[in-house]
Formats: C-alpha cells, structure tokens, sequence
C-alpha cells in the first residue's frame, strides 16, 4: 500500500440557510439555522427578502407558512456577527434591513403564518408580530429581552407595540423576561397555543383555509388592514369605503356572492 493516496471524502455540501417547499398554493418557508437558534443574520434575512419578493409575484402561492427548524423558532439577531463588525455603517445597515424585512412580511400581498416553537426572542418576537397570524405549541416562550444585555428592543418594539396594547409591551420591553404562549396569546402576540403534537395540523389546517379563499380578495383586504390601522376613524371609513367599492366591482366578488346565494362552490378567477 506504500505510495497509495487515500481519497479523502467530499466535505458535506452545506445546506441552505433558508427553505422552501411549495404545496397547495402554501409556501412553507423554513428558517434553516438551527446551531444559532435561527439567529437572524444578515445573509438570512437577505434571503427571506429575496424569497418574499419571489413569492409576492407567485400567483400560485396564497398563503405562507413560517417556520424553523432546531429547537427555536428564532432568537433574534445573531449577536455574535454584530460583535464581529462594531461600528455605526455595519449596524445602520443591519437595523435597515431587518426593518425592510418586516416590512416586506406586512407588505407582501399573501398573508404570512408563523409557526412558533421554542422561543420566539428580541427579532424572533418582532418576527413573530410582523407575521398576519400565528401559530404557537404551548411550550413556547416569547421575550424582548435587549434591556438585559444593554440593548432596548427597539426595533421590535415596532411590530409589538402594534400587536398589544401598551402596558403590556411596555412590561415585555422593560422587564426582558420571558412569557408563555398563554400569555403570549392573551396579550394578542399570536392567535392560538396547541400542543407540541398539534403544531403542524393546527397551522395546516390554518392555511389550507386561506388558501381556499379569493387570492384577490385576500391580497385587497390585507393591504386594506394595514393601511387603515394608521388612519384616524373618518380617514379610516372612506379609505375602506373605496376599498369596498373597487372589491365589489371585481369578478371574484361578484362569483363569490352568486355561489353564495345559489349555494354552491365559488370558483375563483383572480380578478
């Protein structure tokens, strides 16, 4: 065997950081950094961007599910790659592009699930608030815990603040400690606490009920909520007022209101 080389074995192509698997009219993205908690990264949250913005021209796709893998959901920044980079540029930058982020959640015309597991912390918790809806297993914790460790959760104080009501975000945001999914849901953080065994069905069932909906009149009624929540009460009522005038005159409205009244299926057409 003198001279003989042994051939060494191919390093392990490293997986994507980021998933996504189509089914149905869901895209179920999943958070793929499970030895950092899905600590949002800046190549991550550039990813989910990208990805969003695919999915948002995707006619095929009606609803989205969120998720991760590993045994959280998402711990929030990864604290080690801003620590490797000080400075003003790199974290003005950063703060931009996890605030663009959300916002492209808020903004994409499909509504967006989030799956919780684990804990949901710092920019895991805004992540959460960003999404439409959510589902949680009951063994979940949430927490913005910045003030702990000298950073206020500021920017997650955007999204929460616009989820609970304030004593409640102001308790989250100054104490930093962690809350359960029944509490989470009492507060209005997420929409449902299910067991563990039923995290998947419980947020299955969820979008497959979306996505049976008028992809139209989804993407019309999520642009609608967002944009009247910031108006004043008369602002509000003759926004949703023209909203409704422009739905009504749409052929899916008019096909679900005939199916409606001749009890039947409706069958959508997108327009």
């Amino acid at each position: 065997m003198g001279g003989m080389m042994m051939a060494s074995a191919a390093p392990a192509p490293e997986e994507p950081i980021l998933l996504r698997q189509d089914t149905n009219g869901i895209a179920r993205l999943t958070l793929n950094r499970p030895q950092q908690r899905n600590a949002l990264s800046v190549a991550l949250m550039a990813a989910l961007i990208d990805e969003l913005a695919a999915i948002a021209a995707d006619p095929s796709v009606k609803v989205v599910v969120l998720a991760a893998n590993g045994t959280a959901f998402c711990a929030g920044h990864d604290l080690k790659e801003m620590r490797a980079h000080p400075g003003r540029p790199f974290y003005e930058t950063l703060f931009r592009q996890c605030s663009a982020l959300m916002q492209a959640i808020v903004r994409l015309p499909q509504p967006v699930i989030a799956r919780v597991h684990g804990i949901a912390t710092a920019a895991g918790c805004q992540l959460v608030a960003s999404c439409d809806l959510a589902v949680a297993a009951d063994s979940t914790r949430f927490a913005t815990p910045g003030v702990n460790i000298g950073l206020f959760c500021s920017t997650p104080m955007v999204a929460l603040s616009r989820n609970v009501n304030r004593k409640q975000a102001m308790e989250m945001l100054l104490l930093g400690e962690m809350i359960d999914a029944a509490r989470a849901m009492d507060f209005g953080l997420i929409n449902r606490a299910v067991p563990e065994a039923q995290l998947d069905p419980a947020t299955e069932a969820m979008a497959r009920a979306i996505a049976a909906k008028s992809p139209l009149t989804l993407k019309i009624g999520k642009e609608a909520f967002y944009r009247q929540v910031e108006l004043d009460l008369d602002q509000a009522y003759d926004y949703a007022s023209r909203v409704m005038t422009e739905n009504m005159l749409a052929r899916d409205a008019e096909e679900g209101i005939d199916a409606f009244l001749q009890k039947r299926a409706p069958v959508w057409q997108g327009r």
